[in-house]
């Protein structure tokens, strides 16, 4: 059974040291590039949101999250840079609570709206945008990062109206028109048709991480290609479904949301 735990704000700089620790931690590398406590520091100074999870009989963290305010062409908006919970912890339900907590700070602030980028090949966290939070995705981004490895690391863009009242989505079944599913052989398989359709079905893996990287770049690429070219036509993905052991991005048109 999963400890108890709490979620503070992180004011301290002593503090904010440790939230190093727990980047490395959740992504499983020491050499990953990493938001410094320095940054953590001086963002939590001038309007940003520093949030983290605790054992509640412990101060040394495991999760956090980390935003800030953005604007463009005169909107103002919270954007949330960065959500990470050490491995042990994942199914506690904390990156939930980090998230609405999240929430809460950006309201107190006057913001109703949120953003944030997430990497469409992993399905754990589209589940946790998509379903349990109850955000959408609105845009695609190819190479959004340039992380120097083979599978370039495209993001797409959640967006979250903080207004709304938050209603965890469960995952339907994979109900409308394919457009991209796996072959038998596990290759990705773009269909063609056309965009007019009210629900379109996009196969995800569910666990990326353990295909070997020529698999993982073909999925990369075909994703970038259905995603990409039907959020570029208006649509927005609302949801993860689930069948079994296999996943599908649900994609609506945005006029309809």
């Amino acid at each position: 059974m999963t400890r108890p735990y709490v979620i503070r704000a992180v004011t301290e700089a002593r503090r904010m040291t440790a939230l190093e620790d727990v980047q490395i931690a959740a992504w499983g590398s020491a050499d990953r590039e990493v938001v410094p406590g320095t940054l953590f520091r001086i963002s939590a100074a001038t309007g940003g949101v520093v949030l983290a999870a605790y054992p509640e009989d412990s101060d040394t963290p495991f999760g956090l999250a980390y935003g800030f305010p953005a604007m463009r062409d005169g909107q103002l908006w919270h954007h949330s840079h960065l959500l990470a919970v050490a491995p042990e912890w994942r199914g506690s339900g904390a990156a939930v609570a980090l998230k609405l907590a999240q929430r809460q700070a950006a309201l107190a602030q006057g913001h109703t709206r949120m953003t944030w980028t997430f990497d469409p090949l992993i399905a754990r966290n589209a589940r946790l945008n998509l379903g349990k939070l109850g955000a959408r995705a609105v845009s695609y981004h190819p190479e959004w990062y340039d992380l120097g490895t083979e599978v370039p690391a495209d993001r797409l863009m959640i967006e979250w109206d903080l207004t709304a009242e938050h209603v965890e989505r469960p995952a339907p079944l994979p109900t409308g028109y394919v457009a991209l599913e796996a072959a038998p052989n596990g290759v990705p398989t773009v269909k063609t048709g056309d965009r007019s359709a009210a629900t379109v079905l996009a196969e995800v893996p569910t666990d990326a991480d353990a295909l070997p990287t020529p698999s993982r770049l073909s999925w990369r690429l075909a994703l970038r290609e259905v995603l990409g070219g039907h959020l570029n036509a208006g649509y927005a993905v609302t949801g993860l479904a689930r069948e079994g052991s296999r996943a599908w991005y649900v994609l609506e048109p945005a006029s309809a949301q």
